[in-house]
């Protein structure tokens, strides 16, 4: 990692999970992971959530599952430890969603050198993956609108 001289090793694309998509759809996230344990997407999911909700040591142990679980894909696919893993293909999401949650629960439980390492995974497996995530993520937020402030009468 760290290197940028990424363009001779080509990307690696991981498989579709067959019935990941439904389950995501119809299931709580909990039910999800435990029924595609090996699937990034569920772990991501689940660490996104807890981050969300305040529980980050929660969402650090989910990140991580979800990481390990990407990391074992990626091996199976030939990746060697370095290339392009690009966001833009879908099934390598849960991966990549996964290592960005990593990196936000290891800030939020003051895991800096964590923190760098995962942004410079990110930006060696995609340079547009964490800008994209971050517009996923503000594409999905309540808009304002939404958020009621009472005041003590």
């Amino acid at each position: 990692m760290g290197d940028n001289n990424l363009l001779s090793i080509p990307p690696t694309f991981l498989d579709e999970v067959p019935g990941l998509a439904d389950a995501l759809a119809d299931e709580p996230l909990n039910r999800v992971a435990a029924s595609f344990p090996a699937a990034s997407l569920p772990w991501a999911l689940l660490a996104q959530q807890a981050r969300t909700h305040g529980n980050y040591v929660n969402a650090y142990a989910y990140a991580r599952t979800g990481y390990h679980r990407g990391l074992d894909a990626l091996r199976r696919h030939g990746w060697k430890g370095q290339g392009p893993i690009p966001w833009s293909h879908e099934p390598n999401r849960g991966f990549l969603l996964s290592l960005f949650e990593l990196g936000k629960a290891a800030e939020l439980i003051g895991e800096a050198d964590e923190v760098d390492r995962v942004h410079t995974f990110l930006t060696d497996s995609d340079p547009s993956v964490i800008d994209a995530i971050l517009a996923d993520e503000a594409a999905h937020a309540p808009g304002t609108e939404t958020i009621v402030i009472r005041g003590i009468n």
